[in-house]
């Protein structure tokens, strides 16, 4: 098929990759435009676009897709089908119209929970057990289409969302590759999403950062994992702020956000239960573990 691509992240890479390993002919690929990034602040690729160039694909990053030069161009490439994948921006009906079969979706949660820009870091913050990714056809709403292939993974009790991030961007690009497929072969069933069922997953923000201890020690757990790598759970310990980057949940009650330390692990008290920080980053920007942290800064 003729295939237009549209994705920004390293979750969208390894689906543009399983697109150019079926063997398809990407006319275009569409991602936004160059950032600032690092000291120097000097402007760096977005990662789909590294792997665009280095296989020869010619790249356009229109600031937006409601310039009616930018959808007449898309309409020009007389795609048979867009593959849209973390692009970070609204399609305009006249984008979504263009293609011969319309445009895919791939997204990162079992629709119809989790529509929106977050769908990773919510199921965790949510301390879900289960998640996955769905194709879909886009619609005009937010994640609303027709869902084409789901497919489940468990959530670890332990693992952060970067961590399964990571994971989902390979299963994404697994289910885009049988979406295609069945495409192709006419096998597809779309389903319509049940809207009663639906869940957001909005954007996140710093100001989620800061714990609150009142809350039971298992909710402040899937907290400190939901919000790793960024923006990160934060909590003040004897005037220093501390990054809360691991925890385990362990037995104990006492005064929410009271800091205590058994056999030399550093714990804090939860509106239920305790927490024991198993990894930290300290103000100073080290990452170590919250029994590390106490050796050279102790409770007294």
């Amino acid at each position: 098929m003729r295939i237009i691509f549209m994705g920004t992240p390293d979750f969208a890479v390894p689906s543009l990759q399983a697109v150019l390993d079926g063997g398809h002919e990407v006319c275009a690929v569409f991602t936004q435009p160059d950032k600032p990034k690092g000291r120097g602040h000097k402007l760096a690729p977005p990662p789909v676009k590294e792997l665009a160039l280095r296989h020869g694909l010619p790249v356009f990053q229109p600031v937006t897709l409601r310039d009616e030069a930018v959808q007449q161009q898309i309409i020009g490439l007389h795609a048979d089908l867009a593959v849209v994948v973390a692009y970070g921006k609204i399609l305009p009906q006249a984008v979504l119209d263009a293609p011969r079969l319309g445009c895919i979706n791939v997204h990162g949660s079992l629709l119809p929970k989790y529509r929106g820009a977050a769908p990773i870091q919510w199921a965790v913050l949510n301390g879900e057990k289960v998640t996955g990714v769905t194709t879909m056809y886009m619609a005009a709403g937010v994640d609303t289409g027709d869902m084409l292939l789901r497919r489940e993974t468990p959530i670890g009790p332990e693992e952060t969302a970067g961590e399964l991030f990571d994971r989902l961007k390979d299963l994404g690009a697994e289910v885009l590759a049988e979406t295609l497929l069945q495409l192709e072969k006419g096998t597809l069933q779309p389903i319509p999403q049940n809207d009663a069922e639906a869940t957001l997953a909005p954007m996140l923000k710093k100001e989620m950062s800061q714990v609150d201890w009142t809350r039971p020690a298992e909710e402040v757990h899937d907290w400190i994992r939901g919000l790793n790598p960024w923006p990160g759970a934060v909590c003040e310990l004897n005037g220093r702020r501390l990054k809360l980057l691991a925890s385990q949940v362990e037995e104990g009650e006492g005064t929410p956000g009271q800091a205590y330390s058994v056999n030399g692990e550093l714990l804090f008290y939860c509106g239920q239960g305790s927490l024991r920080i198993t990894q930290l980053q300290s103000p100073e920007g080290k990452r170590m573990a919250g029994k590390n942290y106490l050796l050279g800064h102790p409770l007294g």
